[in-house]
């Protein structure tokens, strides 16, 4: 596996985290944290400044952390926390596929 990809693994666990802190201290709900997130996606989805070399393939790349940090939010309640490799799987699975012609 790339060393980079090991390192966002990193820091999607502590991002994770934060986002955890944040709602356990009352700071944010899951509802707030869901909607920061889902806005932020929504900017990179809808950049209209990327350049257009850049492929659906490299935006649903880009997207990924977002999709992920949600996913991790709206697991919060499950116990035990499920791994990362579960919820990049769920992230995978979610993800809406366009109809084959």
């Amino acid at each position: 596996m790339n060393t980079a990809n090991l390192q966002l693994e990193g820091v999607y666990a502590a991002m994770t985290a934060l986002m955890t802190a944040l709602r356990d201290k009352g700071l944010l709900t899951i509802d707030e944290i869901d909607h920061a997130l889902a806005k932020a996606e929504t900017c990179l989805v809808t950049d209209v400044r990327r350049p257009s070399e850049v492929s659906a393939a490299n935006v649903e790349a880009i997207c990924f952390p977002l999709r992920y940090l949600r996913m991790a939010n709206k697991a919060a309640a499950e116990e035990p926390a499920p791994a990362f490799s579960v919820l990049a799987a769920r992230v995978g699975q979610s993800k809406v596929r366009a109809p084959s012609v």
